[in-house]
């Protein structure tokens, strides 16, 4: 089952991941965050595989739609079609605007699909109000 205190940040940029973090600090009760650098990484650890076999189910996932190794949308689709998985809210976190990146999430049933902000206060601001929909306001079967 999803631990609601647990987010993943598949994210590959070092500087989104500090924003990320900053965004997250201070959210109660307090959050673990982990981080995979890339899809690969990501579905070893939601998968378990070694060394993420004691790696905590997330009750969140904040995905970069541009990673290096293994595509986004095949990690988002990787992820709805597992029946241990699916559950899991994915948030879409990108730069891009397009509208075939829009459609593409949300047809491989991201959950939310959400700009970058460039400016600093509202990026925090756009990572922090997510988490607090996903973690405290949403409900999810158990």
């Amino acid at each position: 089952m999803p631990d609601q205190q647990n987010v993943l940040v598949v994210e590959d940029n070092p500087g989104d991941v500090r924003l990320i973090r900053e965004a997250l600090r201070g959210l109660e009760p307090g959050l673990k965050i982990s981080v995979a650098p890339d899809g690969e990484q990501a579905l070893w650890f939601l998968r378990k595989v070694p060394p993420y076999e004691d790696a905590p189910r997330p009750g969140l996932i904040f995905l970069d739609f541009n990673l290096p190794k293994a595509d986004s949308r095949s990690i988002l689709r990787a992820i709805k079609e597992d029946e241990h998985l699916r559950l899991i809210p994915i948030v879409v976190l990108t730069s891009s605007d397009s509208e075939r990146d829009v459609r593409d999430a949300y047809l491989l049933r991201a959950n939310c699909y959400l700009r970058k902000p460039v400016e600093l206060d509202a990026f925090l601001h756009t990572i922090r109000t997510a988490a607090e929909f996903w973690l405290t306001v949403a409900y999810f079967p158990r």
